[in-house]
């Protein structure tokens, strides 16, 4: 049995419930990984280049958000 992400479902509020799961699955990459799964297998070297671009791509991202204070 896998152990996966999980979240309580309080008074019958399912909604929040799986709002929450959302955020979670967001914030572990999770749901990113499955996709990742789902699109088959990728060449190291093709690989490499989309992480170093998703980084580039995070590290702006953080600097703006720096330079704004």
């Amino acid at each position: 049995m896998a152990i996966g992400t999980g979240v309580l479902v309080r008074e019958g509020k399912l909604d929040e419930a799986l709002q929450n799961l959302r955020k979670k699955n967001a914030r572990d990459g999770s749901s990113k990984k499955v996709r990742e799964r789902e699109q088959g297998y990728m060449k190291p070297g093709a690989r490499r280049r989309k992480e170093k671009a998703e980084n580039t791509k995070n590290s702006r991202k953080r600097n703006k958000n720096k330079d704004r204070y």
